[in-house]
């Protein structure tokens, strides 16, 4: 009776094992690396640093019949940083004012540092003189000091950067459209009023 023929076993590559035992400890590295980052994110908390309207006040609105328009306004920005163990920095800080799609004034400033869990206010005295003013807007103009409340658009946007823990910076787009509503005696901004790059 033929004997059965015994093959030879085949021995797994070394370069094979190596690339398992590596494979093995990188999914071990991002695997304690999630749990560190999600651990630092319960305890650290980061929250998104945010640009609001502190305060603005109408200190002029003429109009002349011949279509001219005269404005002062005050305006105090607020950069807030809420994070405590994070500094955050503040850059391409530029808005625009309009008045009823007419822009009246661009707002600028330079970038900026805020400390942690601290804040930074920035006045701006904005004067703009010798706007002309179409039949329309001039009407506009005129139904808002009969109405006793008078409207500007406040649009633009601030990028911040803040570090988050082990975790390289993050950055974010801070994008802020909102009306400013004021009444023509050169009272406050009126409370419905909601200027703030801060989520709800």
């Amino acid at each position: 009776m033929p004997r059965p023929i015994i093959g030879t076993q085949r021995r797994t590559h070394p370069l094979i094992w190596c690339a398992a035992i590596i494979c093995m400890f990188c999914t071990i590295i991002v695997i304690i690396t999630g749990i560190v980052v999600f651990v630092g994110y319960l305890v650290i908390r980061p929250k998104i640093p945010f640009v609001s309207v502190m305060y603005a006040h109408l200190d002029k609105f003429d109009f002349s019949q011949a279509g001219v328009l005269n404005t002062e306004m005050n305006i105090v920005f607020k950069a807030e940083n809420d994070n405590r163990q994070a500094n955050a920095s503040f850059s391409e800080f530029t808005y625009s004012l309009s008045f009823h799609g007419i822009q009246i004034a661009r707002l600028r400033n330079l970038p900026f540092n805020v400390g942690q869990n601290n804040s930074a206010t920035f006045n701006y005295d904005v004067k703009s003189y010798s706007i002309p003013l179409d039949p329309d807007h001039s009407s506009m103009a005129a139904r808002s000091l009969q109405q006793n409340r008078i409207s500007f658009v406040l649009t633009g946007h601030t990028r911040t950067r803040w570090k988050v823990g082990p975790l390289k910076s993050v950055k974010f787009w801070l994008p802020l459209h909102c009306e400013l509503k004021f009444q023509d005696d050169g009272s406050t901004i009126l409370p419905d009023s909601h200027c703030t790059t801060k989520s709800k």
